[in-house]
């Protein structure tokens, strides 16, 4: 029924518009292109509304999550500070206990570490003319005796 009704009106429509004046007709078409352009009018500005909004809204977000990121990354250097200033203070505590312990064994020697001045050097390795020779072994003659 409503199909019947639509042609109905439909084609009342365009009788209508058949004998109607050309200046009646202009002045309907103006109104109706004038109708369009403030339609499209409206809709360009309801989006540029929302494409700002959404914009905005992607930049405060944008701003928060940085914002987030700053602030995890210096949490992770201030630990990694402390375990290095933690790491730095115990290395100091074992080599104050090394050194000390070096200086109580110094007349035993009986625990001792060996420390960095330990370590030879080339220059502490014998040459070829510190080696003793022949001429150098004692013989029976420079021993002493007792009663000499």
């Amino acid at each position: 029924m409503e199909k019947e009704l639509k042609k109905a009106a439909g084609k009342a429509a365009k009788k209508v518009w058949e004998h109607t004046p050309e200046p009646v007709k202009d002045k309907v078409k103006e109104k109706a292109k004038e109708k369009m352009v403030e339609g499209i009018r409206n809709k360009g500005e309801q989006f540029a509304e929302k494409a700002t909004e959404a914009a905005d809204e992607a930049g405060e977000k944008l701003h928060d999550k940085a914002k987030d990121a700053k602030e995890k990354a210096q949490d992770a250097l201030l630990t990694a500070k402390e375990k290095l200033g933690n790491a730095k203070e115990a290395g100091k505590d074992l080599q104050e206990r090394i050194s000390s312990n070096q200086k109580d064994d110094k007349k035993s020697r009986k625990r001792r570490i060996k420390g960095v001045q330990d370590i030879k050097s080339a220059k502490d390795i014998k040459g070829a003319s510190s080696i003793k020779g022949a001429e150098d072994i004692k013989s029976s003659n420079d021993i002493k005796t007792m009663g000499s």
